[in-house]
């Protein structure tokens, strides 16, 4: 075996190490939750935490105590209902944003694209006590209202990948359009935003994930036990527990379902929408 060969097998041995050991860090903590989710406490304490109960001996009332919970279904809602509201704004004027500062030319166009980089680049706690105080003032705190104007107005992550997208798309079709006395709000709503669907999905499902998976704007925002999320519930239903650690896990994965789900339908649509919107043809 020449030594190019024994370099190459061992270059390849390392990357398999090292995959094998992130695959690890990654999925070893969910294994841990799902198997103890299916165990009694009496089984927690006599089997590992990375082994699986026998196959006769998995139980579900862990799961059945946890949906049954009273405040799961309000949890469920909440989240929907911010969900909703926030994506659908969020690729409103993420994309309207995007298309006129990437076609037209205006005057302070580079120091408004500055403000919005400046926007993504300022860590959002540093300004934490100036936007609670004005999401109180203007009489959203404890309220839906809350956690939507925040998703909607502090997150530009939309903003870039629109960018991206738009930039890719010839000039001619507007111009082609326009000859043909389409107007600009027309070009935008039949030509331009029919092309960003990949853009719209990548910013849709990962907007999901930010936003179902975040704890600290509603817990922070909205103490009201009626408005809980599925994190801020959660997060209460762990106090609640106190030692109760299959219970406990079989909550978690209750709440991990949706994103785990949505991330498998989508994941290719991800994975496309990013690497596309990160090149420029």
């Amino acid at each position: 075996m020449n030594l190019d060969k024994l370099k190459r097998i061992l270059i390849l041995c390392v990357k398999y190490l090292v995959s094998a050991v992130i695959i690890a860090v990654v999925i070893g903590p969910l294994l841990v939750t799902l198997f103890t989710s299916v165990k009694t406490q009496v089984q927690l304490g006599n089997t590992s935490a990375i082994l699986p109960p026998a196959l006769g001996e998995w139980t579900w009332d862990n799961y059945a105590e946890v949906l049954g919970a009273k405040l799961l279904p309000d949890a469920f809602k909440n989240t929907g209902i911010i969900l909703v509201i926030s994506i659908f704004f969020n690729v409103l004027f993420g994309s309207v944003t995007a298309y006129c500062l990437q076609r037209f030319e205006f005057r302070f166009k580079k120091l408004i694209m500055g403000c919005f980089y400046l926007g993504m680049m300022v860590p959002t706690f540093v300004v934490e006590i100036a936007r609670f105080k004005v999401i109180q003032s203007i009489g959203l705190y404890n309220t839906l209202g809350a956690p939507i104007i925040i998703y909607v107005a502090s997150d530009l992550m939309q903003l870039y990948l629109y960018m991206q997208f738009v930039s890719k798309i010839p000039k001619a079709l507007d111009e082609s359009a326009l000859i043909d006395g389409c107007g600009y709000f027309r070009i935008f709503y039949r030509i331009i935003f029919p092309l960003l669907m990949p853009a719209t999905a990548t910013v849709i499902i990962i907007k999901i994930v930010n936003i179902v998976n975040d704890m600290y704007v509603p817990y922070l925002y909205m103490p009201k036990t009626k408005l809980k999320t599925l994190t801020t519930f959660l997060m209460n239903y762990a106090g609640a527990q106190q030692g109760s650690w299959p219970t406990l896990a079989a909550a978690i994965v209750v709440v991990l379902i949706p994103t785990v789900v949505l991330y498998l339908i989508f994941h290719k649509q991800i994975t496309e929408g990013l690497s596309a919107g990160a090149t420029k043809e």
